[in-house]
């Protein structure tokens, strides 16, 4: 065995080389060699890499909360919407599904029935609600809102810390609406969730150091329209709109303070974990209190 021999291309093995890739140091033949910052780079590598030895992302485009700037800016708004719309169809078609989706704290359909509701362990309500219309100008009056207010909100934070800004408001409605609400009382729509975009979008009108005027009339304005009574079978709930609200400010301030890129997510994902254990907390003391 000639042990002077040099290593063969880890892609074409009869070819002898010595030259190795500066991120995986394996062997690479002059054909298959890419030049980088320094050395030189195998295809792989190049491929899953920005080709600086970093995360593809790494020299991309970051809104003012540090997520990439994409090419659809609203992307996630435009899912919601469609998730919500088509949800809203399913519901036409199958009436049973407030009852079996919607928040429901403690119910019984019938004398002697089963026992329904998050008290009874069923809390995935506490999310798939969020999802329910059953009236043409809820859905309607809901996914306007959505599109005004979370488009422009996703644009500045980015795809993924928008998305936990909605279903961490989301969340934060259904358990005050769990804590505060009759357990009988049905809630459904994803007005909790607005109100929760709204509440960062005000936190990212002060750091941006817009006037704050407008943001705070519309925040006053939705306020007092949620205490007008409505007809049909949609119960207009304060608990809702007031703890979307209160847990979308929460989370937009964990999103958009100031810090170092370094301790950046660390900030953010806390800020999420907090909020989730402070609204898991309210579930739990409720359900308690139920059962």
């Amino acid at each position: 065995m000639d042990t002077d021999r040099l290593p063969g291309c880890y892609r074409h093995p009869d070819r002898d080389t010595g030259i190795t890739c500066t991120r995986c140091e394996r062997p690479i033949c002059p054909e298959c060699m890419i030049s980088a910052s320094v050395g030189f780079q195998c295809p792989e590598c190049v491929r899953g890499g920005s080709g600086t030895g970093h995360r593809p992302t790494a020299n991309a485009a970051r809104t003012i909360a540090g997520g990439v700037v994409a090419e659809d800016p609203q992307l996630v708004t435009k899912i919601l919407i469609g998730i919500n719309v088509a949800v809203f169809f399913a519901g036409l078609l199958a009436p049973g599904l407030v009852v079996q989706l919607g928040l429901l704290g403690r119910y019984v359909e019938y004398f002697g029935g089963p026992v329904q509701g998050v008290s009874t362990g069923e809390y995935y309500r506490l999310l798939t609600s969020v999802f329910l219309h059953v009236e043409w100008w809820h859905i309607i009056s809901n996914m306007i809102a959505l599109w005004v207010i979370g488009g422009p909100l996703e644009a500045a934070l980015g795809r993924t810390r928008y998305l936990a800004v909605y279903l961490l408001s989301g969340l934060g409605a259904s358990a005050l609406v769990y804590l505060l609400s009759a357990p009988n009382a049905p809630t459904v729509g994803a007005s909790g969730a607005i109100f929760g975009l709204l509440g960062a979008t005000v936190v990212l009108a002060r750091r941006l150091r817009y006037e704050m005027r407008p943001v705070i009339i519309m925040v006053v304005l939705m306020l007092v329209l949620t205490f007008v009574p409505f007809g049909g079978a949609v119960r207009v709930s304060w608990q809702a709109h007031v703890g979307g609200l209160i847990t979308g400010a929460l989370v937009g301030l964990g999103m958009l303070t100031p810090t170092s890129a370094k301790h950046r997510a660390l900030v953010q994902w806390g800020t999420c974990a907090v909020v989730f254990l402070l609204a898991a907390a309210l579930i739990m003391l409720r359900t308690a209190e139920l059962t």
